[in-house]
This record gives structure tokens, sequence and C-alpha cells, in this order.
């Protein structure tokens, strides 16, 4: 578990920067004058031109060398060659019953046959490189393969079949993988969806799905799709963060773990608040770590993503309608059906509609230490989202009574944020307090104060608690989690 108020000697401030280019000025020698001869100088001799460096061609926005591409163009046809005289020739029903060693023997085979009636000569490197995308075609996505076995990269993003994305440490970059064409990613995005029961075409141009190492994709095809078919996968991690991976990482520090672990543990109900891609759901998997093995959990995704370590844990996933527009189970439905699984916490993923109104009367009715995730860029900006979801559920609730709802099921509202430095920050931890008239009073407990812009863009801050006193101390103290008083101290920890 994580160090309790570790306070570790902090790293000595790096030296002022000169103003002067090239260091300071008084510390470098002054230039000598040239003393007077009578004979002029002879004039220097011109330097040699230099050779011109071969120009890069920009494609896509990256510039990569022409032979490179022309390689690489030339590798993706062969490998589109080889891949249809693949089909023609194996028993694509004996498949699943075939190792993966007997298959790339009867793949290598086959390639190479291909490759001498075609009079096509390759080195070692580049005919495993194109034995091995068979493979992938053959038993995975093709190109997206290997970005998806890439344990660096947490997004692959589609815009047609010329330009794949991938985010990296928060940050994205184009990539040299591309598709033949348009109809080889349809065909990619059609062998995604037909495991997984969905289809997706001119009827249905846009899908919804899950792979099955549980990562999330999206799919829009034409004609919604005007450049070309768009994919999006956010790619599953087997292994969650932890709350000290967190803490190592910069996340949060260790003053704000044990409040944060008071606070599951005494059953708040707590809202993660945050944009796209701030890192919520990791957030909330850390949090959940803090839930005794005792209590029953569970939990209701759009997909299923969360993944909690406790023993006594049922997994729900909503259902998109079918063809027919029937069969759809909504969160909300899966909620009001929890509401009768005897559960003693309940997570939704992701609240976003109708739900919001079942998840807080949840939260009012017994199942306390509930939690969930939002969209906001604010805490006081979580609270209009809760109280606009509730307007949109056409529900005719006075806004006075909405607010009382949400100040009565709500304790704490965590904050994260991906900055644009591509780390992901708590931002702040808020506690509501209640009402006072029709306001919804709330206090900040720690809060990220950014300091400053490092080298290579990075963003300098560090974590400070604001001074107040929490409001649910009592209930810590009841619980037996007795904080400090100097873990609300004004000031740096």
């Amino acid at each position: 578990m994580f160090r309790r108020f570790d306070k570790k000697d902090k790293p000595a401030a790096p030296p002022a920067p000169s103003l002067v280019p090239g260091g300071d000025a008084a510390a470098q020698p002054a230039t000598p004058l040239k003393a007077k001869t009578a004979a002029p100088e002879a004039p220097p001799l011109a330097p040699a031109p230099a050779k011109p460096k071969p120009e890069k061609k920009k494609s896509n926005g990256l510039y990569i060398d022409p032979k490179e591409e022309k390689r690489l163009a030339r590798l993706l046809d062969i490998r589109m060659s080889l891949h249809k005289r693949l089909l023609e020739t194996l028993n694509l029903s004996a498949l699943d019953r075939a190792s993966d060693e007997e298959l790339r023997r009867e793949v290598s085979a086959i390639s190479r046959e291909g490759l001498r009636e075609m009079g096509i000569v390759l080195n070692a490197v580049d005919q495993e490189q194109v034995i091995q995308d068979l493979m992938d075609e053959v038993t995975g996505l093709g190109p997206l393969e290997p970005l998806l076995k890439d344990p660096t990269v947490n997004d692959i993003l589609v815009n047609g079949s010329q330009q794949v994305f991938v985010e990296r440490g928060g940050k994205l970059e184009l990539t040299t993988v591309k598709f033949k064409d348009e109809r080889h990613l349809l065909r990619v995005i059609d062998k995604i969806v037909s495991a997984v029961g969905r289809r997706v075409d001119e009827s249905s141009p846009y899908v919804d799905a899950r792979l099955a190492d549980g990562s999330r994709f999206n799919a829009m095809v034409p004609p919604c799709a005007v450049d070309g078919s768009l994919v999006s996968i956010r790619k599953f991690t087997k292994e969650k963060l932890s709350i000290d991976q967190l803490i190592e990482f910069g996340a949060f520090n260790e003053a704000m773990a044990t409040y944060l672990q008071a606070a599951v543990s005494t059953r708040l109900n707590i809202i993660v608040s945050g944009g796209t891609g701030s890192g919520k759901t990791t957030t909330l998997n850390a949090l959940s770590s803090f839930i005794d093995d005792s209590e029953r959990i569970v939990t209701i995704e759009d997909t299923a993503e969360l993944q909690l370590q406790q023993v006594h844990v049922g997994r729900m996933e909503s259902r998109p309608p079918n063809v027919e527009g029937k069969g759809e189970v909504s969160q909300r439905d899966l909620l009001r059906n929890a509401l009768r699984m005897r559960p003693d916490r309940i997570i939704v993923g992701e609240t976003r509609g109708d739900e919001v109104i079942d998840m807080l009367q949840a939260m009012n009715t017994g199942h306390d230490g509930s939690m969930t995730t939002i969209h906001a860029n604010s805490a006081r900006d979580a609270v209009a989202r809760l109280e606009n979801m509730i307007a949109m559920t056409g529900v005719e609730l006075p806004l006075k009574a909405s607010r009382a709802q949400i100040a009565s099921a709500v304790n704490l509202i965590v904050q994260i944020s991906r900055l644009q430095d591509g780390s992901r920050r708590m931002l702040s931890i808020t506690e509501v307090t209640g009402m006072e008239g029709d306001i919804i009073q709330m206090q900040e407990i720690f809060k990220f104060q950014r300091t400053g812009i490092g080298e290579g863009g990075k963003i300098e801050g560090k974590f400070v608690p604001c001074g107040l006193r929490s409001a649910y101390t009592e209930r810590f103290k009841q619980w037996g989690y007795d904080l400090p008083a100097d873990i609300y101290a004004g000031g740096d920890l």
C-alpha cells in the first residue's frame, strides 16, 4: 500500500537559465581585438558548396524516405496478391482447429510458392515481414494487428485507408500503416463486427463493439464517413494501474490518496468527472481497490471496461437494438434491475442519459458508496451536467428539487484532466456539503496548482490542500479513519 505522509526530499531547483545566448556573459572571455598590420589580410577561401541532402517526401503529414515509401507500397501489393491466393488455397473451415505453428508453416509454403510463380524475389527480412502480415490478415485484423500488440499504443484512429494515427503518451502521431484501399479497410471492419453479431453497411453506417481482448471499437462507414471509413479503437489494458503507480506517475499525491481511501471506505458517493480520454475509468478502477471484499458490487456499463479485483462482483453490459430496432437493453434498464439484486454498491461506468434519475435515487436509498463517471470540465460543471440530464429525461421536476436530489446523493466530485503535455492529473477533489437556498454548496479540499512549463512543454506544478477541513471528518472517525489535521493545512505537502 502507498506510504502515508512520506515527505521525500525535494530535488534542488535547477539554476535559472541565462538570458544571454551561450551562457552567462560575465563568464565568457572577451574577444581580443585584431592587431593592425601593414599588409592586408588575404581573403578567406570560399567554403565548398554543401552536398544537397536527398529530399524526403511528405506523405499525409509524415516525412518518409521516398525509397522506403516505394518499398512499403510494393510489399503491400505483394501481400494483397498473396492474400487472394491464400483464400483460394487454404481450407478456411480448418483454420480454427489448426495451431499457430501449423498455420504459419502452411502460409509460409503458399507464400514462397506464390512468389516463385509471380517471379518476385525478396530478401529474408521482407519475406518474413510479408509472411507475418499474411498471418495477421488471416488470423487477426490485418494492418492493425501490430498496433494492437504494441503496448505503448493507447488509441488507434483510422481516417480512411491511407491514414492511421496512434496515441502514445497522450500525444497523437501518424504511422506508416496503410490499407490497400477502402475495400480492404471495410473487410477488416466487417471481420470485427461480424464476430460480435453486429453488422455495418449503408443502411446502418455506424457500429460500437468490443474486441476479443476487451478493447472498445467504433466504426463509421460511407456515406456518413465522407473521405473513407473512420475507425477508433480504445485499447484495453490487461493490467490496471494501482494507487501506487498513479502516485508514481504524478496523477495525485499520497495525502490525496489517503483522503480518497477514507472516502471510499466510509461509503461516500463519488463522481469522477473529466473530459474524453482524461483517465476517468482508470481512476474509477483505482478507487475501487479501496472497497472491502465483503461487499457485493454490481457494475453497469455500455462497454465493459472496469477491472474490479474484488471477490463479489456482478458485471452487466447494455445492448443496442437489433436490425429491426428491437431488443435494446439500456443502462437505465440494467440499473433498475440492479436494485433488485441486493447490491451494496452500484458502479455505473458512465452516466450520460436518463439513467441519471435512477442513479441518484440508488445513492439516496441505501446504496451508499456508489460511484460513476461523467463528462465535465470542473466540479461545478459536473453538477450542472447532472441538472441538464435530469431535465432531458422529460421528468417535470422543479430546479430546486433536482438540486436537492443531487446535493443529497453526491458527496464527492473528483476532477480529472489530460493536460496539454499529455499527462493526466487529478485537478481537484471537491466535497458537496448541501444546499443553501437554491444553490448547491461545495468546498474544494485538494487541487493541482500549476507553476509553469518545463523543458519539452512539460507541465510543472504541485498538489496542495486548500486549507479547509473535510465536512466528513466525523464520519471518517466513526469508521476508524482519523485523518491528521495537517492533511488539510494550506500550503505544499
